[in-house]
This record gives structure tokens, sequence and C-alpha cells, in this order.
């Protein structure tokens, strides 16, 4: 039963990250436009580092995931301003291309120990 509702959460967080880019990248005017774009900055990344530390202990791992989210966010900020390119839609964009290519770390990594643990299975 808290497996389903964990679930749940992550679908219903995961939605609404989706909703966040969505409203930023194509500038809809929404009341919920704070609360969703920041839940996007923030939930993305962390989301993204967490799922690197698989087997940590879930607290550290959450305390990393955090961190890495303010981090990337304030150099990203700061960056944009060092360079005079401040753009919130290219903000919104370079956090999302980053998730994507820590999840695209993440599915490797996996795939890299899952063949591991079969092949000392076999042994």
């Amino acid at each position: 039963m808290l497996k389903q509702h964990r679930r749940a959460l992550a679908w219903l967080v995961g939605l609404a990250c989706i909703a966040g880019a969505v409203v930023a990248l194509f500038d809809i005017e929404t009341p919920l436009r704070p609360f969703l774009i920041s839940l996007f900055l923030l939930v993305v990344p962390g989301a993204a580092v967490v799922g690197l530390l698989r087997d940590r202990d879930p607290l550290a791992a959450l305390s990393v995931g955090a961190a890495a989210s303010l981090v990337l966010n304030v150099l990203l900020a700061e960056a944009m301003l060092l360079f005079n390119a401040w753009s919130p839609r290219a903000g919104v964009a370079t956090v999302a291309v980053l998730g994507g290519f820590m999840y695209v770390l993440r599915v490797l990594y996996r795939g890299k120990s899952m063949q591991t643990e079969q092949g000392a299975r076999a042994r």
C-alpha cells in the first residue's frame, strides 16, 4: 500500500515538474507559474543526482541531491549573469538537458551494474 502511494506521489511530482518546464519554456501565464517552475528547478537536478546515488543511505542521498540542486541552479544563474546572457527560458532548458544527461548516466550505470551482478551469479 505504501509503495503505491510513493509511486503516485512520484508521478504527481514528475507531472508537476513537466508542467513547470512547459510553463517556463512557452511563457504561459498562470497563478501556479512560480510554484511549478520552482518545483522543476529544485526537483529535477536533485532527483537526477539521487538516482546516481542508488546504493547509499537514503538521508545522505537526499541531502546530497538537495545540495546539488541548489549548487547547479546557483552556478547556472551566476554563469548567465557573468556572460550577460540572462534568460529564464535558457536556464530551464539547461536544467532539463543536464537532468536528462544525468538520467542517461543513471540508466547506463544501472545497466552496467546489472550485467556485473549477473556475471557474478553465473560464476
